[in-house]
């Protein structure tokens, strides 16, 4: 390649991609590169040397000798400790040495082209300049109790980020005695990675921050970052004890732990990276991140194939498709880019000034980042949305009931959630926001210990509050429910089953009954003209319009039709199930959420749907046993309203027995949860006046788990059940897909192995890891192969991305 060909970045890329990241550069020199007159002097034959003059490697001129001098690592020396190349070697042996390459790029082996490449992929990227931290932190691990140097030595303090989450503040100071590292204080923080240390003077704060920076504790790397004091007072009237359980003190912290880099970071940097590209470069970039992932499926399926089975077909041809399992067709746009979230749950916490906040944190919790901002300027979120968030901020600041202390797990309001429901286009005000017609409001909170007099004032006057800055606003914002949810838990991720309270709106609206039970409160949405109703703690696709189309897509790839049996897992409030129910015979849906079952049968019943049916249970309890049941039982059977509903006394093992008897082996629901009557078509009657479910000749599966993916009882019940030819992976995690499609096709041992063999240190293993092992056990079945793959914008501005992959056999 001549010197000025140089490659351009796209192409450099698109080698990395083709070919392993340990090639090297090939050592020919470029022949219009300039060179020296010693080397044009030399014989063809003879290996060309360079003189002594030109092994200084801090030399500007060497740069010219190759397009690539010193920009790639000497894979020999790092495998080796040494290089068979000597002073001619062109490559760089460390970090300090490498250059950039002539387009500003890294070596992809090396750190500084890993930081790079995550940069674009979207992965996290461990922060080296400090955490930010806004709440008290005196309250440590071990019993030190909050005197001990830290609050007047805060300028001869570093905290340490990344230590073992499990570590004593005992455990810190023995680490530190053990690294010859000395220290006045040493403290941790229960619950949290990070650690404080107090040096004597600046020049042993100095010294001993050096040799703790990259320290390895078994797999973490330990970062050192700065503390600074805080830039405001303490506010004397920002927490109110309640009988006792609250300190006098207040409720935020003394000092904040950040970076010069830390400082810059906003909601918007951390909400929507990628938020500064273009749409179409957004598009790119995340169509590039999934190529990588999907990369790794064929490899490690290669690798989990058993002894003495043939390689499947398709890991044979992923080389000449670039290392996919199969092709990626491309990626859906999403119908809108700006204020597309129907729901957003914000954070309620401390500023980097102290301010109490409702926003979004800037951080990880577990590395020391507390610090919330609101959200300005973050294109994802809605107009409304950022109003409701605005108003509940300033209730908050006149509130006698503290914000949640995540340190101390105690105060009272913890997040606020906006969800939002679109209009059909037929109601005029709803066009001022975009479509948006209903709103409801669930505020989380912790009532454990406050007295029930002052919370239900507290609420009247959070209602009030809501309601004037509704009206006051023009156009006025839709306000359709506030509900209150009471979470006693360390996370504010609270379960299914959390309290719920309805609180009344009493302005407005005199036909509005204030004392509806949260348990009925509904907003809506529409999909493909369907009217879906949501409950405040229902699954419902966050990009209304996105789903359409995400919807559209895995329906055209079931292969679906009068005669096909559809089951809907993870069904949520059943929008795929429902959307795609016209094309099917008869669609199953399965999901854990009672709410939301409680809101499929609603919205099939409104909808006029009736070939549907959804069951409350998870999935690997019950997915093997409705597999046998559908395709063995009689429709009368099926219709039999003393067998419907939930499915209770399913075994469950995913090789659930057949029914006894000739009964189904779910039983009724009593929490609301009929069943919608299933319709099967009048052409599959039998000649008896019966019609049997095995006249389903087509038997398709669409799957959208959690982030987290299918449970290996599901994947398990859905690789052996051989009536199951095609099945669709709808995931909003890449990564669990790529482990679960390893154990749905990689083919199954001769023999099954027994026992935990080779288990250990599981704990450890990554998710396409575990999938191997898990592999290895899996009943003799027919695998599954990957025939497509499409990726669906569901989050613009973010490095998220829906991607739908059809499995066939």
């Amino acid at each position: 390649m001549a010197a000025s060909d140089e490659p351009s970045p796209s192409k450099i890329i698109d080698t990395i991609n083709a070919q392993d990241s340990t090639l090297e550069p090939p050592l020919t020199t470029p022949q219009d590169a300039p060179i020296n007159e010693a080397h044009n002097e030399v014989a063809p034959t003879e290996k060309r040397k360079r003189d002594d003059s030109d092994g200084n490697i801090n030399s500007d001129d060497n740069r010219s000798l190759h397009p690539l001098w010193k920009t790639s690592l000497c894979s020999y020396f790092r495998k080796h400790s040494s290089c068979s190349h000597g002073d001619t070697c062109r490559y760089a042996h460390s970090e300090e040495e490498l250059r950039p390459r002539p387009d500003s790029t890294w070596d992809p082996t090396s750190e500084r082209g890993k930081k790079a490449l995550k940069s674009v992929t979207g992965e996290k990227i461990a922060v080296k300049d400090g955490v930010m931290m806004t709440e008290l932190v005196d309250d440590v691990d071990g019993g030190d109790g909050g005197d001990d140097g830290f609050a007047s030595n805060q300028a001869l303090s570093k905290c340490l980020v990344h230590l073992p989450m499990k570590w004593s503040s005992e455990n810190l100071r023995i680490f530190l005695n053990e690294q010859g590292i000395p220290f006045k204080h040493a403290k941790t923080k229960k619950g949290m990675a990070i650690g404080f240390v107090t040096f004597e003077d600046e020049e042993q704060m100095k010294s001993s921050s050096k040799d703790l920076q990259g320290k390895q504790i078994g797999n973490k790397t330990i970062e050192v970052a700065d503390v600074y004091p805080r830039s405001f007072e303490k506010k004397s009237n920002s927490s109110v004890p309640s009988n006792g359980t609250l300190d006098d003190e207040p409720n935020d912290d003394s000092l904040v732990i950040d970076g010069s880099e830390s400082k810059k970071k906003s909601s918007r940097e951390v909400v929507t990276p990628l938020a500064h590209l273009s749409y179409a470069d957004q598009l790119e970039q995340k169509k590039y991140s999934l190529m990588q992932i999907l990369k790794k499926l064929p490899r490690n399926a290669r690798k989990a194939c058993p002894n003495g089975v043939p390689v499947p077909e398709w890991i044979l041809k992923s080389r000449e498709i670039g290392g996919l399992p199969c092709n990626l067709e491309g990626i859906i746009e999403s119908p809108i880019v700006n204020g597309y979230r129907n729901k957003c749950e914000f954070s309620i916490g401390y500023s980097m000034e102290g301010k109490v906040t409702v926003g979004f944190s800037l951080g990880n919790f577990r590395e020391g980042v507390t610090a919330v901002e609101e959200p300005v300027d973050c294109p994802n979120i809605s107009t409304i949305a950022c109003k409701y968030a605005a108003i509940f901020q300033e209730f908050l600041q006149h509130t006698e009931l503290p914000v949640w202390n995540r340190f101390k797990n105690c105060g009272f309001w913890r997040q606020l959630t906006v969800r939002e429901g679109r209009s059909n286009g037929n109601t005029v005000d709803a066009e001022t926001f975009d479509g948006i017609a209903e709103v409801m409001l669930i505020v989380q909170v912790s009532t454990a210990s406050f007295d029930n007099v002052r919370v239900a004032a507290e609420f009247k006057r959070l209602a009030q509050a809501f309601v004037t800055g509704a009206t006051s606003h023009c156009p006025t914002l839709p306000l359709t429910a506030l509900i209150v949810q009471d979470h006693q838990g360390i996370s504010n991720v609270a379960p299914s089953d959390a309290p719920l309270h309805s609180l009344p709106i009493a302005a407005g609206d005199p036909e509005r009954d204030e004392s509806i039970s949260a348990a009925d409160v509904r907003i809506h949405d529409y999909i493909s003209n369907l009217r879906f109703s949501i409950s405040p703690t229902s699954f419902f696709q966050v990009n209304t319009l996105a789903a359409e189309k995400l919807y559209s897509l895995a329906g055209d790839w079931a292969c679906l039709g009068p005669d096909t049996l559809l089951f809907d897992i993870c069904c949520g409030t059943g929008a795929i199930g429902l959307t795609l129910a016209h094309r099917v015979g008869m669609v199953i849906g399965i999901e854990m959420n009672a709410a939301a079952v409680s809101d499929a049968h609603k919205n099939a019943e409104n909808n006029g749907i009736k070939n549907c049916r959804f069951i409350c249970s998870k999935a690997e309890q019950v997915m093997g046993s409705l597999l046998k049941e559908y395709l063995n039982v009689s429709k009368e059977q099926v219709d039999d309203p003393n067998t419907c509903g939930t499915v209770d006394d399913i075994p469950e093992d995913s090789t659930c027995p057949e029914p006894e008897n000739g009964k189904q082996a779910s039983q009724c629901s009593e929490n609301n949860n009929s069943e919608v009557e299933n319709e099967v078509p009048k052409e599959n009657a039998s000649e008896n006046g019966n019609t049997s479910a095995q006249q389903f000749k087509n038997v398709v599966a669409i799957v959208d788990p959690p982030r987290a993916g299918l449970h290996p009882t599901v994947i398990k019940a859905l690789r052996t059940h051989t009536r199951l030819r095609r099945l669709v992976y709808i995931s909003c995690n890449p990564e669990s897909l790529v482990a679960n499609a390893i154990e749905l096709c990689t083919p199954s041992p001769t023999e099954i192995e027994r026992g935990n063999k080779d288990n250990r240190g599981w704990r450890r293993m990554s998710s396409a890891g575990l999938a191997r092992h898990r592999a290895k056990s899996m009943p003799i079945s027919e695998a599954f192969k990957p025939i497509k793959a499409m990726a669906v914008d569901l989050f613009p501005h973010t490095p998220h991305c829906e991607l739908v992959m059809l499995l066939e056999r």
